[in-house]
């Protein structure tokens, strides 16, 4: 007997947080978490950057890890490439600056959302441009741009060269719709 009230307890228990976890997004919002949303509101603020795209690059890019590394050398939440970190907080008067600050997620996304907005402005607010040159690099989505190959008007990619930065996009642009719908 004292078996089955232990089983109802437990069900009762899993029926009501499922109802709430669904009624709330509760389970989504633990998949797709607002981390360090103080910084991302504030810097998206001042920059003027979608914050829902900030966080989908920084779900994308570190899943939240401010000590993340990439394979190529790409430092911290939004993983920024220390020559990129230098050359933003050079132009945005961060003094003494050195890449090891790029672990800092205040100094990250600072410098990641400065960049994000860079890029938005250099191809015309198109967030998938904007995005594939902050994974493939804007010289290279330039010229893909002017290559009938990729672009058949001159303003959109209708093929991305590169997978690794294809697959980005995809990701970042899925993740961006994510936060806006869950974050209304």
């Amino acid at each position: 007997m004292k078996f089955k009230k232990v089983i109802l307890v437990i069900v009762v228990a899993i029926t009501v947080l499922t109802v709430y976890g669904v009624k709330t997004n509760w389970f989504l919002k633990q998949l797709y978490p607002k981390k360090y949303s103080q910084q991302v509101y504030f810097y998206s603020n001042q920059y003027g950057v979608d914050p829902n795209l900030v966080f989908a690059m920084i779900k994308a890019e570190s899943n939240f890890n401010p000590d993340s590394v990439s394979s190529k050398g790409a430092i911290g939440l939004m993983q920024v490439i220390p020559e990129t970190g230098t050359w933003v907080a050079n132009y945005i008067g961060i003094k003494n600056f050195s890449v090891n600050m790029l672990f800092n997620p205040d100094y990250n996304i600072n410098i990641g959302t400065w960049y994000l907005k860079y890029l938005l402005k250099q191809f015309n607010n198109d967030v998938t441009l904007a995005v594939a040159a902050y994974n493939g690099g804007s010289g290279n989505v330039s010229n893909w741009l002017k290559d009938k190959r990729y672009s058949e008007n001159g303003s959109n990619l209708k093929k991305v060269p590169f997978s690794e930065t294809d697959k980005y996009i995809k990701k970042v642009l899925k993740y961006y719709k994510i936060y806006t719908n869950l974050y209304k």
